[in-house]
């Protein structure tokens, strides 16, 4: 009689190797059923953004194949979470269900709901780590203060040794499900991801090659190349940890072995990828209220004309308007370029970081519900182990620190590829011969500043201390 098969509900873990769900359902020797099911539903205000949507789409498709290529079928099912489980587990007959934990408030709230109406049943269910270093619970306290949380997964035990991929897996009967085509993930039109494709590769072997890459060529100059967004100096790796095509343990291992102490400044980038994790775990409510309380007094100012100018990349700023129309093309910018931006909206225009959060979260290929928010509000000021509000970036000098020869804007502000660098991140000081010269003509073809420096950082300043007050 052929034993009952087991469910390995895949989620944002979507590989093969290093996957421990997916071991330990094989190790059982049950047949297995993969199942992914987008539940929009429990995700509520945070779906995937149209961004995300496009990135699932392609690495929902990578998986499948390298599945079918192992005889199991991918079975795809769109809705709430426990009633595509429960009817599954009808349909099937099976008795065992295996998953790689997600540390979002709502899915902790469902999954734990899940687990506890199905182990009632009499259903083995089991739940792994395949996401994070250093889980929450493992650590004795909830930090605000990236330093000493670093230092404390440091003192921890090392990240386990990557698993080994199964080079076989018993498959159950096949089992009916959507086609990925009819969740429309992709947009239709205009085509606003052909940008995308450009850039990125998409799938767990595309992962493992990018880690190879960034270790053998990057990882050792990443702490002097990681500011530059007009240099290949950060290992764009972000997207494929976000949706599991690649387990952060395996980044740990590979950077160690083949950097060895070098690779110290990257895995403390690993590090505040956890931190974020494990902030939002400890506070919930993070994606919407700022954690320093006083902040809920904020005077946030309501400018659609200059909100709609920042997401357009029309602030009259290079540097900023590069960022934002990198983002657009290829749904991404550089980490540096980021903050940046995000600074621009925050401080010198005064909107909300909930604002800029939530057109990140649509546009951001990587867009994750921790590092965004924590990202936002540590810009703010509002955050944990935050910048000082007082800390104003300023565009013109940042653009002139880590972009000096203007490769970025040029690359991404075609308009102004003209100017000397010299005038690149301050094009309204150049002389108007100058300006001639490279076809630029202000207010035209490229925006002056919608606000001047010193102006919004005397107001934001002055907004800072009556929230204080």
């Amino acid at each position: 009689m052929r034993p009952s098969p087991a469910i390995v509900w895949f989620r944002r873990d979507l590989r093969l190797f290093d996957n421990p769900a997916l071991g330990a359902a094989a190790a059982s020797g049950a047949p297995l059923i993969a199942l992914y099911v987008l539940d929009e539903p429990a995700m509520a205000a945070w779906r995937p953004g149209a961004a995300s949507r496009w990135r699932l789409h392609h690495s929902l498709a990578s998986l499948a194949r390298d599945l079918a290529a192992l005889g199991v079928c991918l079975v795809l099912r769109r809705g709430a979470a426990d009633l595509a489980l429960e009817g599954l587990i009808e349909q099937t007959g099976a008795t065992a269900l295996y998953w790689n934990r997600l540390y979002e408030p709502w899915a902790v709230r469902r999954d734990g709901e899940i687990k506890a109406r199905l182990r009632a049943r009499g259903l083995r269910v089991e739940s792994f780590n395949a996401s994070l270093l250093f889980e929450p619970a493992t650590l004795a306290k909830a930090y605000r203060v990236f330093t000493p949380f670093w230092r404390a997964c440091l003192a921890s035990p090392e990240p386990a040794t990557p698993l080994p991929a199964r080079e076989r897996l018993a498959a159950a009967k096949d089992v009916a499900g959507d086609r990925l085509e009819d969740w429309r993930l992709l947009p239709t039109r205009p085509d606003w991801a052909a940008g995308f494709r450009e850039v990125w590769r998409v799938g767990e072997s595309a992962a493992r090659e990018r880690l190879q890459e960034f270790a053998g060529a990057s990882a050792a100059d990443y702490g002097a190349a990681r500011d530059a967004p007009g240099q290949e100096g950060v290992s764009r790796l972000s997207a494929h940890l976000h949706f599991g095509e690649i387990f952060p343990r395996q980044v740990w291992h590979e950077i160690a072995a083949q950097v060895g102490e070098r690779g110290a400044p990257f895995l403390r980038q690993l590090g505040w990828r956890e931190f974020c994790h494990h902030l939002l775990f400890a506070n919930p409510d993070l994606p919407e209220r700022p954690l320093g309380g006083r902040f809920q007094r904020f005077p946030w100012r309501r400018d659609d004309e200059g909100f709609c100018a920042w997401k357009k990349g029309g602030t009259g700023y290079p540097f900023v308007d590069a960022a934002m129309r990198q983002l657009w093309r290829t749904g991404y910018i550089h980490n540096r370029a980021r903050m940046v931006a995000a600074s621009f909206l925050v401080k010198h225009l005064l909107l909300p970081w909930q604002e800029g959060e939530a057109w990140f979260w649509d546009t951001l290929i990587d867009a994750d519900l921790a590092n965004n928010a924590c990202g936002w509000q540590w810009v703010a000021g509002c955050g944990a182990d935050a910048a000082p509000y007082f800390r104003v970036f300023n565009p013109v000098s940042q653009g002139e620190k880590f972009d000096p020869e203007g490769a970025y804007v040029r690359r991404y502000v075609p308009e102004l590829a003209g100017l000397d660098k010299k005038f690149i991140h301050r094009p309204w000081e150049a002389p108007r011969e100058i300006l001639r010269a490279a076809g630029v003509i202000l207010g035209e073809t490229y925006p002056r500043p919608i606000v001047e420096h010193a102006f919004a950082r005397k107001r934001a300043l002055e907004a800072y201390a009556a929230c204080r007050d």
